[in-house]
């Protein structure tokens, strides 16, 4: 059931790419769970690398960790990006790949990564893990945080209910 307090608008295609995209601009920390068909489910916070034109997320990653173990055995995966500043939030299901992309890992890398990587780009390590969207949903609001805030005061004080939120179902397909 849908909070009639919030604007329905679901998103395909490129607009679900766009909002993907803005969204990991304002916030590149996700948590990225695994084991989808255990309770509990495995989570741990994961640097999103890109949102590339298609949708795909891309991640960098250590080829003996658990998390690349878990996608081995079970490739469902979900992620969950919250933005509290601008008050955006973000659920996506879908599947990840595991590859060595020399191109890729070119492409992201950066000085930060020796932390976890210490022999640099040529560690044989690293992997990339690509997660290809099936289905996801988003909520945000219309306007930011601090006028969310004083709508939601507004609102407690004059007894109106609040139409703040935007949110929907969000797809690439």
């Amino acid at each position: 059931m849908k909070n009639n307090a919030s604007e329905i608008k679901d998103l395909t295609g490129q607009a679900a790419i766009d909002k993907f995209k803005e969204i990991v601009k304002h916030e590149q920390t996700c948590l990225f769970s695994t084991n989808l068909g255990k309770v509990p489910q495995t989570t741990r916070p994961m640097g999103v690398q890109k949102v590339c034109d298609q949708g795909n997320f891309w991640f960098m990653s250590a080829s003996d960790s658990d998390k690349n173990q878990e996608i081995n055995a079970d490739a469902r995966v979900q992620l969950y990006i919250c933005n509290t500043k601008n008050y955006e939030f973000l659920s996506v299901y879908g599947h990840a790949t595991i590859s060595r992309d020399h191109e890729k890992i070119d492409e992201f890398w950066s000085d930060i990564h020796k932390a976890w990587f210490p022999e640099g780009k040529d560690d044989p390590r690293i992997t990339i893990i690509k997660v290809t969207p099936e289905e996801g949903f988003y909520w945000d609001t219309k306007d930011g945080k601090l006028v969310s805030l004083l709508k939601i005061v507004a609102s407690a004080v004059t007894g109106k209910t609040l139409k703040e939120g935007v949110e929907g179902n969000i797809s690439v397909i």
